[in-house]
């Protein structure tokens, strides 16, 4: 396949940006390249208009850079909310992924992200809060709060405060019984009760033979 050497215009996905000299097959130059305005031919005419094109492409590096940078610090501050289906452990059905996550930015907040600068090492499949890494620039990262809910997970029981042991305050006290039954009633009544008891008779003294 016969190939050759054009200037790329514009910034083309998976082939370079502005000012780059690349080599792609003569018909995708001729049939989309050159027709969509994205390269112009390798000639030395065109050679004088590298400097323009470089000019262009870091003017446009550093407004996605500012742009992405602003993005990072919002997306940082508002916590993305999904609303699942869970058993009653907790589990999902299913799972959220880079797609569901790009879906549900543009829905809540229009933002659009390509689903590619989301990265997942794995699919999640539990409720609670997740940090997801978003790769927005190759020099600006962002974490992004998703908090996955379920409205259908019953609540968790809350655990009773322990109670205090009762004050054994009202029980009686076997020694203060004691203490009071010898010094307190119990002496008096065991007293009175001597002092009622008739006198013993005197022995009959026996006669003297």
């Amino acid at each position: 396949m016969a190939k050759t050497e054009v200037i790329l215009a514009h910034q083309v996905i998976g082939l370079g940006a502005e000012s780059d000299q690349v080599k792609v097959a003569a018909g995708y130059a001729r049939n989309y390249l050159f027709p969509q305005g994205l390269a112009i031919p390798l000639t030395a005419a065109n050679k004088r208009r590298l400097e323009a094109l470089r000019q262009r492409r870091a003017q446009r590096e550093a407004h996605e850079f500012n742009t992405m940078s602003e993005l990072a610090k919002a997306l940082s501050k508002m916590p993305l909310v999904l609303n699942v289906k869970a058993g009653e452990e907790g589990k999902m059905f299913g799972s959220i992924t880079a797609g569901t996550i790009a879906d549900e930015l543009r829905h809540q907040f229009e933002i659009a992200i390509d689903k590619k600068k989301i990265h997942l090492e794995h699919p999640l499949r539990t409720l609670g809060e997740h940090d997801v890494e978003l790769r927005l620039h190759p020099e600006v990262t962002a974490t992004l709060k998703v908090r996955a809910e379920s409205p259908t997970t019953p609540p968790q029981p809350v655990e009773a405060p322990a109670t205090a042991p009762k004050s054994k305050e009202g029980a009686p006290q076997k020694g203060k019984e004691a203490v009071s039954a010898k010094t307190g009633e119990a002496a008096p009544l065991k007293a009175a009760a001597k002092k009622e008891r008739p006198p013993k008779k005197p022995k009959a003294e026996k006669k003297a033979e």
